[in-house]
């Protein structure tokens, strides 16, 4: 019994080194990071234990009010857009080519692309990388049972996920967040 008890002893001493060997490690590795990107992260995470999606763990996602149309939705993102100084730099009515190239009726989609063009510069001019960040797009979706969302990229990866972005970047990427999620909570609820 001793002998069994020892035994014991021995491996829980090996987990508990293992475990802090693997928290200096994390922490050794984490430590460039921008200090948000453990919760970043962890959220992230979360996200896709819950959902079983990676897709879904890095959107926003918000449903439009009953009774809002696609004319109504898309005319209040504009305005929010306008009223921010954001620009509307394209569109793609990604249902009107299924249909045109199905022969059929399919549900609606259409993506709405906004830019700060002067931020996108400072992005690229940091890294090339953000140009698949670029523009910043909202899709517009009707789901199969006619509910209307707004769907956008979660962009705290970008912002907070790596090394710190130098400060004025950083402090222009986090306006940019936040016009985006502006947009769509105004754009799903038809508040002008």
């Amino acid at each position: 019994m001793k002998t069994l008890r020892n035994l014991f002893a021995v491996i829980g001493l090996l987990a508990l080194l293992g475990a802090g060997g693997l928290y200096l490690k994390f922490n050794e590795a984490m430590s460039g990071f921008d200090p948000q990107a453990v919760p970043v992260y962890r959220e992230m995470l979360e996200h896709v234990l819950e959902s079983r999606s990676a897709a879904e763990a890095t959107v926003w996602k918000m449903q439009v009010a009953e009774g809002l149309s696609v004319e109504d939705v898309e005319q209040t993102m504009k305005f929010v857009a306008n009223e921010h100084n954001i620009a509307n730099v394209g569109e793609l009515p990604l249902s009107k080519d299924v249909e045109a190239k199905s022969g059929g009726a399919y549900r609606f989609v259409k993506i709405y692309m906004f830019c700060n063009s002067l931020t996108a510069a400072r992005m690229l001019d940091y890294s090339d990388a953000f140009s698949a960040y670029l523009p910043c797009r909202i899709t517009m979706v009707e789901d199969k049972q006619g509910r209307l969302w707004l769907y956008a990229l979660n962009m705290d990866l970008m912002i907070y996920g790596g090394e710190p972005l130098p400060p004025e970047l950083k402090e222009e990427s986090i306006e940019v967040k936040e016009i985006i999620l502006d947009i769509m909570k105004r754009g799903a609820s038809g508040e002008f």
